[in-house]
């Protein structure tokens, strides 16, 4: 398959920030290929295509497998076995906060409930016992809004991240000066009459 400038651009682009992210580069281009493309591919035109080794794209499509953000699909006629993506960025976004934080959050709140009932904790320093407890607080606290922002449907999850520095002014009302938003906000409405 030959690629458009703007879908290679978009393919490596995302490979880079995969790596950035702490994912290896041809899972990253991978599963930027199948989003883009938008149809299922066997795993032969995906080598060729990104110019992969045939083992590369293998053990790949089993990492995009076990994070969940590919599945396999087959073809009247075909034995082959094709992988497609989601093409609801919101869908993969779900899934990859999902997947992260069953992996990589999840755990680091297990070990610090641990640590917070463990014994051996009386004998650290006051401070260190405050610091703990406090991360696991925090990390408990951001794990439930994640649960709960992840059990929105993506029209109302929009609508929240559009909210942007409006909630600020909700929830501090009367605070000093705000901080500048990276969220678009819509210009007051005047009053009428």
């Amino acid at each position: 398959m030959e690629l458009t400038d703007i879908s290679r651009r978009f393919i490596v682009h995302w490979g880079e920030m995969g790596s950035n992210w702490g994912v290896n580069r041809s899972v990253a281009q991978i599963h930027a290929l199948l989003f883009a493309h938008g149809q299922p591919l066997h795993a032969e035109d995906i080598a060729d295509t990104l110019v992969l080794a045939r083992s590369n794209v293998s053990n790949s499509l089993k990492e995009l497998m076990n994070w969940r953000l590919i599945r396999v699909t087959h073809l009247l006629g075909d034995r082959r076995d094709y992988y497609e993506t989601s093409g609801d960025v919101w869908e993969l976004f779900r899934i990859i906060v999902r997947e992260r934080k069953e992996r990589e959050f999840d755990p680091t709140v297990a070990l610090l409930r641990e640590l917070a009932v463990d014994p051996a904790l009386e004998k650290e320093s006051p401070a260190m016992q405050d610091r703990l407890r406090s991360t696991l607080d925090f990390m408990q606290t951001l794990g439930s809004w994640s649960d709960e922002m992840l059990r929105l449907s993506p029209a109302t999850l929009e609508k929240i991240l559009r909210l942007g520095a409006q909630v600020q002014r909700f929830v501090r009302p009367g605070e000093g000066a705000e901080a500048p938003s990276v969220f678009p906000v819509s210009p007051p409405i005047p009053p009428m009459g």
